[in-house]
């Protein structure tokens, strides 16, 4: 080894961050396993390397039962410069290795609730792989919305929710269901949410077909729900296009558990909300017509609702709630009065129901209220409220229509019709 290498090291240093005693130490490392190779090698040995003009040295050495050395001297082989420059170039692309596997890794290391935009370049039923340019992310099956398909080629943006240090660099795992990359597109988009001014207070998400977020404001002169819509909806419908078309529901965010719930049911016109603390249960009322777009698709309206307000929600329509007091009568039995006829007697007492009024089909036929609840269409819609969301943050999108006022929510994605609530 000669100048020329130690003038390679102080390149390094400057370039990769590398020290040249970091350098030295590990060649000085490799060349005692070289020496030890060797024929007639002694068992212990020690190798110097001059910083100044890059001269190694073997020393070998005797200890003594304790380990002491008791003689050294100087056994550098005669052929041992080449083998030194050989050495030190596979420690060199070993350690430039390894920094850049560090330095990739200090890039990410605490970046996890970021978002990043890669270019899929593989796909298959396990995951899909995001070049970020100088590293890879990976994105699991389990983190990929169920209607999305990945192009190779095609740009794509995702949340970064672990990076972890393997043997082989970074492993950066992102996902495009997180509630986060919603309240980071948002964040992207609304200037307004970066600077405080616009709070996202809750997020309920079922990635690939409906986001709802309650979004509050700071300054009285500024309106949430339209800072995030946007002129024209041209802030959320960014959002929307980069989710792919999911829906999206912005609603103004409430101090009341009663307004919240009743915004958070939107866009289904709710004409009650009555609190019960000790239960958690919001019982709303909705017009009859209402009912189906309240409850939503399969309950999805009504679910996300749940988990945005963090109260389980009852839904009833009008007509439902005017037959609340046949409930009173659903625990009961079916008696022959002193006329021998067939009557329901509630068990809490109160008068008999005659089996016409009952509509009594036969023997073993439920109680009147329970009928009436079964014959009911779409009769009760109970959504439990699920954890609070992932970083306490809430993000929402709303239809361009809607902008104008504070009390009212906006949608965008698609219709409102009452199939798709």
């Amino acid at each position: 080894m000669n100048s020329d290498m130690m003038e390679a090291l102080d390149t390094l240093e400057r370039e990769k961050g590398i020290s040249v005693e970091v350098m030295l130490e590990a060649l000085a490392n490799a060349l005692v396993t070289a020496y030890k190779r060797m024929p007639d090698a002694a068992e212990e040995a020690l190798v110097e390397i001059d910083i100044e003009t890059g001269e190694i040295h073997v020393i070998a050495q005797e200890l003594d039962e304790d380990g002491h050395v008791v003689k050294e001297w100087d056994d550098t082989p005669d052929d041992f410069g080449r083998i030194g420059a050989q050495t030190a170039k596979q420690v060199m692309l070993q350690k430039i290795r390894e920094a850049e596997r560090e330095m990739k890794y200090e890039e990410y290391a605490g970046r996890e609730g970021d978002i990043v935009t890669g270019i899929i370049q593989q796909t298959d039923q396990r995951y899909t792989l995001l070049d970020l340019g100088r590293v890879e992310a990976l994105l699991p099956q389990a983190e990929q919305a169920q209607n999305e398909r990945y192009e190779h080629g095609s740009r794509l943006k995702a949340y970064i929710v672990e990076v972890r240090k393997t043997a082989k660099g970074p492993q950066i795992v992102v996902s495009r269901t997180h509630p986060g990359l919603v309240k980071r597109l948002f964040e992207l988009e609304v200037p307004e949410i970066v600077d405080g001014v616009v709070d996202l207070k809750a997020i309920a998400r079922e990635p690939g077909h409906r986001t709802k977020i309650a979004v509050a404001s700071n300054d009285p002169h500024v309106d949430p729900v339209g800072a995030c819509v946007g002129a024209r909806g041209s802030r959320v419908r960014m959002v929307v296009n980069e989710l792919r078309g999911e829906k999206v529901d912005i609603v103004p965010y409430s101090d009341d558990p009663a307004e919240f719930v009743m915004k958070a049911l939107a866009p289904a016109r709710v004409r009650e909300v009555r609190i019960d603390e000790e239960s958690g249960t919001a019982e709303v009322i909705v017009p009859d017509f209402q009912l189906s777009l309240a409850i939503g698709r399969e309950g999805q309206n009504a679910r996300l609702a749940a988990r945005l307000t963090g109260w389980r929600v009852d839904i009833r329509s009008e007509t439902q709630q005017d037959e609340e007091p046949a409930a009173d009568y659903a625990e009961g039995e079916w008696v022959e009065n002193t006329s021998g006829e067939l009557v329901w007697q509630p068990a809490e007492g109160g008068d008999a129901i005659s089996a016409a009024d009952a509509g009594y089909a036969g023997e073993g036929d439920k109680a009147p209220a329970a009928e009436a609840q079964a014959d009911a269409p779409a009769a009760d819609a109970a959504v439990d409220a699920a954890a609070p969301t992932a970083d306490g943050d809430a993000e929402t999108e709303t239809e361009p229509e809607h902008a104008g006022s504070e009390t009212e929510a906006a949608t965008v994605g698609g219709d409102e019709g009452g199939s798709d609530g």
